[in-house]
């Protein structure tokens, strides 16, 4: 075993994934507590996480990530080498010891958690989380829980927005090897998979999430054998029948022919550079008339949804897209304005009015109201007292109650088939490929008033 450090997140170190100043703030609200004699139990902040507006070119966002969140929650805890770590760094000098000695040591989260079910939409200034309890605690969750649902949130809905393009061919994760780190192409693979792709190339994903892994062949494959052909019998002789053979090595419609000598016996080619459209037509002539009319046709090379209804709409027989650097990273707009802020204290609202980073006060909810088609019609932010509109429903639900998971976590399958379920309620309109500002959030007159009330007294 090597003695040499990883450098990876693991649950040893996993509570220090976060940024230094939650530790500086965390310890001075310990300290400052305990010497005006405050109980922790007495000091409770309520957080919502949302996003503040949409990346370019959406018209919606699709909610992923909270299983890992919640999962950092429940097991996140200040081991005896963190502990010692943050004893020593200098800035924490005039704490006192008992911060050490006896509060980390001890320490797990004890809050509770409101969320919106995975795989559903929602909308800026919407929370999509809601996260009580001791400050201490509310405060240092924060850099973890925006790391991990911004990022599945814009992968999941850069997924969608390629999805919708073509909802029923098949669509594979192919980003690992762009994506931004190994656990961002693991979360990759998952966040497009609860948007409704079939499968990814992620070998941990199907391991660990059981999102069934595929792929073909690499060129170097091919280039290993003298003769091309040589290269797809050893590969068939192996995989038989599921065999995809990547043809565009030396010469696409050459390497059509040649794979043609295995009939409908192989599952189907891939082509992987060039223009896809024309190449896609002549293989696909060639394939037929060679009696391989059941080999599919599997494309990818720096395909976005730009590029996918390019091809749908000049009937190119592609039956399967591999989308990978434009999906893991989501390329033409690759982050995601989600904030969180402190909303109340102590019951008390709070609210932030600087600059243009408005934040409604209050404990809310988001009621969802769809038309007589079952189509989304509007969305209602409310204070999280008032009474619950007409024919609405709400989306955040209970998750967590002082510490405890208090509802099951769906399955991925069971994310998946919800999305699947949820996307046909937004209307066509909102799935076009470019910004049409077609949401406006309701805002309730209670909610208005307290938020004029409260900027009143910040002029």
């Amino acid at each position: 075993m090597s003695n040499v450090n990883s450098g990876f997140v693991n649950d040893q170190n996993m509570i220090l994934a976060t940024d230094f100043y939650q530790l500086t703030m965390g310890a001075a609200y310990y300290q400052y507590n305990l010497e005006n004699k405050i109980k922790e139990e007495d000091d409770i902040a309520t957080f919502e996480l949302f996003i503040r507006k949409l990346p370019r070119n959406r018209n919606y966002l699709i909610f992923a990530g909270l299983e890992q969140a919640i999962q950092y929650l429940l097991n996140a805890r200040f081991t005896k080498r963190s502990i010692e770590f943050l004893r020593n760094k200098t800035v924490f000098k005039s704490i006192d010891t008992r911060f050490f000695d006896d509060y980390l040591p001890n320490f797990k989260f004890n809050i509770d958690i409101w969320a919106m079910r995975e795989g559903n939409f929602f909308f800026p200034n919407e929370p999509i989380m809601r996260v009580q309890g001791p400050i201490f605690h509310t405060q240092i969750a924060e850099t973890y829980l925006l790391n991990v649902i911004n990022f599945q949130t814009l992968i999941a809905s850069k997924a969608s927005r390629i999805k919708n393009v073509a909802p029923d061919k098949v669509f594979l994760e192919f980003g690992t090897r762009r994506s931004h780190s190994p656990l961002a192409g693991v979360y990759a693979a998952r966040a497009s998979y609860i948007a409704g792709f079939n499968g990814t190339s992620n070998v941990i994903a199907d391991l660990e999430l059981g999102i069934n892994s595929t792929g073909t062949m690499a060129h170097s494959f091919v280039q290993k054998f003298e003769n091309e052909v040589d290269s797809f019998k050893s590969y068939y002789k192996i995989y038989n029948e599921d065999s995809i053979l990547l043809i565009d090595t030396y010469d696409t419609e050459k390497g059509a022919e040649l794979s043609s000598i295995f009939g409908n016996k192989i599952r189907g080619v891939r082509i992987d550079s060039g223009d896809l459209i024309d190449h896609a037509k002549k293989v696909r002539k060639i394939l037929d008339a060679n009696g391989c009319e059941k080999v599919l046709i599997v494309a990818s090379s720096d395909l976005n949804e730009y590029k996918i209804k390019e091809i749908i709409d000049e009937n190119a027989p592609i039956d399967a897209f591999g989308v990978g650097t434009e999906l893991a990273t989501s390329r033409d707009d690759p982050t995601i304005a989600g904030v969180y802020k402190l909303i109340e204290y102590n019951k008390l609202p709070k609210i932030k009015i600087s600059e243009e980073k408005l934040t409604y006060p209050g404990k809310k909810q988001v009621y969802r109201i769809y038309d007589k088609h079952n189509k989304f019609k509007e969305d209602i932010l409310a204070l999280d007292d008032e009474p619950i509109p007409p024919n609405s429903e709400p989306l955040l639900l209970p998750i967590m109650k002082k510490g405890k998971l208090i509802t099951k976590l769906p399955k991925l399958d069971d994310i998946q088939k919800f999305y699947l379920d949820n996307i046909k309620k937004i209307p066509d309109s909102y799935m076009k490929l470019e910004e049409a500002h077609l949401f406006k959030l309701k805002i309730t007159e209670k909610l208005d008033h307290l938020t004029n009330s409260l900027k009143s007294k910040y002029p």
